[in-house]
């Protein structure tokens, strides 16, 4: 199978199909894939522009990621203030290196809300959120458009040489988010006090000017 063959779509969905396509699979938490392979599917070949792709793909990702941002965001008022006493010094953590976390998370292919979710929860600021944000998944979109479009995917399609069916494919992305679903409720679950009491403990204090 070649790599093509996961979206034989790709040459006629056009921008706005990719920016929902993208839009709707960054929205849901820890499986971007599906944007990221249309993403790279259209750039290999001269029909598009190569900018407006990777423009397009990191607005429309930036965009879906602030949404999550803000659930997150108001999302610590439903939870029981056992869990929360269990997460502030997280939430201290990753808000002191809120920029450079989320900037990492948008510039390589890791699942991002596993860094998007805590910041909302420890009301990092928004503004400086977007900004990282944005600018990490310029790299990345950039990144992918190019490999694409100068190594003929000749990276990626030695993987599915040997794959029949995409089927497996995309069974395997929608495992992959539940798993990565599963990380986010064992954070929840886990006592940081005692885990960074040991190697951080600036964030037990409650009077720590970043909580």
């Amino acid at each position: 199978m070649d790599f093509v063959d996961l979206f034989p779509f790709a040459p006629e969905v056009g921008y706005l199909s990719l920016g929902l396509v993208n839009f709707f699979g960054s929205l849901v938490p820890f499986v971007p894939l599906p944007g990221f392979l249309l993403l790279a599917t259209m750039s290999v070949g001269d029909q598009f522009d190569l900018h407006v792709l990777a423009i397009l793909s990191a607005v429309t990702a930036t965009a879906a990621k602030q949404i999550i941002f803000y659930v997150s965001y108001g999302g610590r008022k439903i939870i029981n203030e056992k869990t929360r006493k269990r997460m502030r010094p997280f939430e201290r953590l990753v808000k002191r290196y809120g920029a450079g976390a989320a900037f990492f998370a948008a510039a390589t292919p890791i699942p991002d809300d596993l860094v998007y979710v805590p910041l909302g929860l420890a009301k990092y600021s928004p503004k400086r959120f977007f900004i990282a944000t944005l600018t990490g998944k310029i790299v990345l979109s950039y990144v992918i458009v190019f490999v694409s479009h100068y190594l003929g995917l000749s990276l990626v399609e030695p993987f599915l040489e040997n794959i029949d069916d995409a089927t497996p494919v995309y069974i395997g992305i929608i495992i992959f988010g539940a798993m990565m679903t599963s990380v986010i409720i064992l954070l929840l679950r886990l006592d940081w006090q005692k885990i960074l009491g040991r190697f951080a403990p600036w964030t037990l204090d409650e009077n720590n000017k970043e909580d």
